[in-house]
């Protein structure tokens, strides 16, 4: 078990406590509430005790599970059923504050901004001051990614103060503008420290170059003006991070293994992971696993189109394979990236930390192919909340995709940026490195087609084959929806999801061990092997020839170019701001 910071966790409780009252009523919205604050103000801003413990219910803002869970909702990964935004069938949400368009966390950080400089300590009031423009950068960054223009507040709002409370939305540019000077600010205030549960200089380095590889690629791909300036910021930002020398890949295991062990893992270390949740057993848990394993929960499984991106441990495209679309499972298991069966159950998979082959079970993932990337092993921990390996949010890996694809879009990529970046994910599972001159002379026609509005410049075969990486390497994590988002692929969810292949109605074997493992039936199973540990009813998920072909999950959902970039603004919200314009289509 790991140690935990008394001390820490009492600064925090009682920070929580004096912040009931600070901010008592604010999550109703905060724009409404009045300043009844000031009269607390001067007996709790007197030392950077005080500021820490005011920060540190910012960390609340974070997200938890939900980044290994958000994939699901993609091309990547497909659950029970498909998600509304996969369909085409999200709605207006009515209530005020909902959908995501709340502004409690706004108020907080705001009203810690217009306070923190009462306390006589530059070290405190630069850090913490950091690290609320941190949070104000997040905050808003997420607000942008789903709504476009919003309103900018960079301060505390008077109940009075009508003009700021009904104010319409202020430009994307004022906005990113703004974003951009706050997280500038946290880099240069907050200490340059490896701290995994903590904000520092290198967690703002990644947002920020998360945040403006965003921008930058949106502004390009959607027809907005200055897209240029934000892609130089987002691979600056992810130089400086690589320059700094303080993280590398985790690569103890070896190529067969890192990957795996890097997810799974128990506690996280600071060698790649630049900040994650913390999980303790006994304290505080969580049910990834549980959802992984349940058959009734999540049954998430990888799609037929990502395995097929995955390349041959030569650096070949596996879809250059004669006959790739009909090989069965364990023909298109072998000789793959290695990071496939570290991502999805492979012929002989075993759970983490068993050498004990796992018996199939197609029970448990609606595409055949069941996620394992951070499944912890086997036992309590795939109980109900009874996981508590850590989450990661920001990691060493992510700079290095980000640095090459911004490069990219920029058309000022070189063979050497290359090789500091993609080429050493490549390093860590075995792989040949991607060479740039052959990458743009020969495009590859199965990754052309999964992206209509790609560069079609100079740089388009190595735009893909970054797409391809950063697509594996970082599947799972929360990443996909705003990549196609800012690609402007939305159109993608049209397409049917698929899962594995089978030739016929019968019984398979996974493993190649002699044993039939699967048994594919129409409705009548009795013909299975006693040795059959997973049955598939075509009944229930079909096969896309009838008696053949892939699982057919889903036929596709819709995507409304001239909306579904967006998301709707509460109808009440309008209702009672009629300066604010719902977004088009809504």
């Amino acid at each position: 078990m790991k140690k935990i910071d008394i001390k820490r966790r009492m600064i925090q409780m009682s920070a929580a406590v004096i912040l009931t009252f600070i901010m008592a009523g604010c999550e109703a919205d905060i724009l409404e509430q009045p300043p009844g604050d000031a009269v607390t103000s001067d007996e709790f801003f007197n030392t950077g005790a005080d500021l820490k413990a005011y920060t540190n219910d910012l960390y609340a803002m974070l997200p938890t599970t939900s980044v290994y869970m958000d994939d699901s909702h993609s091309d990547n990964i497909l659950g029970v059923s498909a998600g509304d935004r996969l369909r085409g069938t999200r709605i207006v949400p009515t209530d005020r504050g909902s959908g995501g368009w709340s502004w409690g966390y706004l108020r907080r950080i705001n009203y810690f901004l217009e306070n923190y400089a009462r306390v006589d300590n530059e070290e405190a009031t630069a850090q913490y001051s950091g690290i609320a423009r941190f949070f104000r950068a997040y905050f808003y960054f997420e607000k942008v990614q789903r709504f476009g223009d919003v309103p900018w507040y960079s301060e505390v709002i008077d109940l009075e103060d009508e003009e700021l409370l009904y104010k319409p939305r202020d430009s994307r540019e004022l906005v990113m503008d703004s974003i951009m000077a706050d997280i500038d600010y946290a880099i240069k205030n907050i200490p340059a420290e490896k701290e995994l549960n903590r904000i520092t200089k290198y967690t703002a380095l990644i947002l920020k170059a998360r945040i403006a590889l965003f921008e930058g690629t949106f502004r390009k791909y959607h027809g907005i003006e200055d897209y240029e300036r934000f892609l130089e910021e987002s691979s600056s930002a992810a130089k400086e991070l690589m320059d700094s020398g303080a993280y590398s890949l985790y690569t103890a295991g070896g190529e067969k293994q890192a990957y795996l062990d890097l997810f799974a893992m128990e506690n996280q270390n600071t060698t790649e992971t630049i900040l994650a949740v913390d999980f303790e057993f006994g304290l505080r848990t969580h049910d990834l696993a549980y959802r992984m394993t349940a058959p009734t929960q999540g049954r998430w499984g990888l799609t037929k189109e990502l395995v097929n991106s995955y390349l041959m441990t030569d650096g070949t495209p596996f879809t250059d394979q004669s006959g790739y679309e009909t090989m069965e499972f364990y023909e298109e298991m072998q000789n793959r990236d290695p990071r496939l069966t570290q991502t999805t159950a492979g012929p002989d998979f075993a759970t983490y930390g068993s050498q004990d082959p796992e018996p199939v079970d197609l029970d448990i993932t609606r595409t055949g192919y069941r996620v394992i990337k951070g499944l912890p092993p086997k036992g309590p921990q795939w109980g109900s909340g009874g996981s508590f390996n850590d989450v990661i949010l920001f990691r060493y890996a992510e700079a290095l995709l980000i640095y090459a694809e911004a490069k990219a879009e920029l058309g000022t990529l070189t063979q050497g940026d290359l090789d500091n970046s993609i080429n050493k994910l490549r390093d860590r599972v075995g792989l040949p490195h991607l060479n740039m001159a052959e990458a743009n002379a020969n495009p590859d026609p199965f990754q052309e087609s999964l992206y209509d509005n790609v560069e079609q410049g100079a740089n388009k075969g190595v735009i893909l084959e970054i797409r391809r990486e950063r697509r594996i390497e970082l599947v799972n994590e929360g990443l996909r929806w705003d990549d196609l988002m800012r690609w402007k692929e939305g159109k993608k969810v049209e397409k049917p999801i698929e899962g594995i292949y089978f030739s016929e109605l019968g019984a398979y074997d996974f493993n190649n061990d002699g044993r039939f493992d699967v048994y594919v039936h129409d409705g009548d199973a009795s013909g299975a092997p006693d040795e059959v540990t997973s049955t598939i009813n075509t009944n229930e998920r079909p096969l896309t020839e009838g008696t053949s072909g892939n699982l057919l999950l889903f036929e596709g959902g819709s995507f409304d170019e001239t909306r579904d970039y967006y998301y709707p603004i509460p109808m009440e919200d309008l209702e009672l701001n009629e300066n604010l314009e719902q977004n088009p289509g809504w």
